[in-house]
């Protein structure tokens, strides 16, 4: 039998700093920021200039491709379940401009403003833009609840994802 190799100090430091470092990351991501983009910039470019870096192209490519995924299923959610609830086209892209906007103002709450921003604008965005064109509350209302869903669902298919890609960069980095 052959002894059992355990990583270097090195190799031990680099992985608990990637973990580290995704773990930090998902709750970015879970209130609205870029963490899977920061924590991907992270690990670019820590392969980019140390040789001691072991995670793959091959591994990094894939979570780039998994966060631009991310990127534009959150976009498309939002859209998706405006108009599945009833509103019109100018109502998935008054939710997804909402969205941004909201993301961007936020709301006074410590932490979680975005999110709750990016929430909040979704909804208002699809309500004034579904009100502008049909002028019903009614119909209205239901596009913004769609809008508000779609955001949900955005967010924790988005969170889903990072954590997806900080396994992926982590295991590439212990294999």
């Amino acid at each position: 039998m052959e002894p059992a190799r355990f990583p270097t100090r090195r190799v031990r430091m680099a992985i608990s700093l990637l973990v580290i470092g995704a773990l930090l990351s998902l709750p970015l991501t879970a209130v609205g920021l870029p963490g899977s983009w920061l924590f991907l910039l992270g690990v670019i470019l820590w392969k980019a200039f140390s040789s001691a870096a072991s995670v793959s192209w091959f591994a990094i490519g894939a979570a780039v491709a998994l966060a631009t995924l991310a990127e534009a299923l959150e976009w498309g959610l939002s859209s998706k379940y405006t108009t599945q609830y009833g509103g019109s086209r100018r109502a998935a892209w008054g939710a997804v401009i909402g969205g941004i906007v909201g993301a961007i103002v936020g709301v006074p709450i410590p932490v979680l403003g975005s999110i709750v921003g990016s929430f909040v604008g979704a909804f208002l965005g699809a309500l004034v833009a579904e009100y502008s064109v049909h002028q019903g509350t009614g119909r209205a209302g239901r596009a913004a609840w769609g809008a508000l869903v779609g955001r949900v669902v955005a967010a924790a298919v988005k969170v889903a994802l990072g954590v997806v890609i900080a396994v992926l960069i982590v295991a590439s980095a212990i294999v």
